[in-house]
């Protein structure tokens, strides 16, 4: 799953927007034909602070509306839990997304730190 809306920044700079209040989150859609209905998810979205979720939501939400309810029997049910989803301003894994990135950042640094000591000998 690919982050969107992240262009340019290092991890640094993400670990910092996450800090000053950024959200990371993925929007649901769903999609049907007749007897098949596929319950999907968004890439994830960085929203920062001062944007509004519902702007990245809508997309997601008049596919769903659209294109969800045909399918038989699961239509109707995934195309409520993903308006629902998306009306909260999607799911939010931010937690997650920031601790990898955390994750990122330590294994950089100690690859820098062993590459340093390496060259020293």
């Amino acid at each position: 799953m690919k982050i969107k809306n992240i262009e340019g920044l290092s991890a640094h700079d993400i670990q910092e927007e996450g800090d000053k209040g950024a959200r990371f989150v993925y929007f649901a859609w769903t999609f049907s034909l007749i007897v098949f209905t596929f319950k999907r998810t968004s890439d994830v979205y960085l929203i920062r602070k001062d944007e509004n979720r519902s702007r990245r939501s809508w997309p997601f939400s008049l596919i769903t509306l659209l294109f969800g309810w045909w399918g038989l029997p699961f239509g109707p049910r995934y195309t409520i839990e993903a308006i629902r989803t998306n009306l909260k301003g999607g799911k939010d894994v931010t937690d997650e997304v920031l601790s990898t990135v955390a994750g990122h950042i330590l294994f950089r640094e100690a690859e820098r730190t062993r590459f340093k000591s390496d060259s020293i000998n």
